[in-house]
């Protein structure tokens, strides 16, 4: 399945926009208290652990997103945009939200 954040793909025409589509995925608590605390991860201001975590949350989204469009009987998804942000009372888990337009392309 073809995903692209932009409204339309070059070369391909839209027969069909099926609606909206999406996918989220949440980062418990552990991983962003781990991060805190797991400074020794750091290495050059970037925390391994962290952005694995990150990849593994946008992944989820994206699949969940993509199950859902295939579903529906798209071959594609156009206009996606990935939203990362804190829930919970002390902001200690993390979603990763992922939306876009199912379509048919031919």
């Amino acid at each position: 399945m073809l995903i692209t954040t932009t409204p339309n793909i070059e070369g391909k025409r839209i027969i069909n926009y099926i609606g909206l589509v999406n996918g989220e995925a949440i980062i418990g608590a552990n991983l962003v208290k781990d991060f805190f605390a797991g400074i020794s991860d750091i290495v050059g201001g970037r925390s391994g652990a962290y952005e694995q975590g990150l990849r593994e949350a946008k992944s989820i989204a994206l699949k969940d997103m993509m199950d859902q469009a295939q579903r529906l009987g798209a071959n594609a998804i156009i206009g996606v945009d990935l939203d990362f942000q804190t829930i919970g009372g002390n902001g200690s888990m993390l979603m990763v939200s992922a939306n876009g337009t199912a379509v048919v392309m031919e």
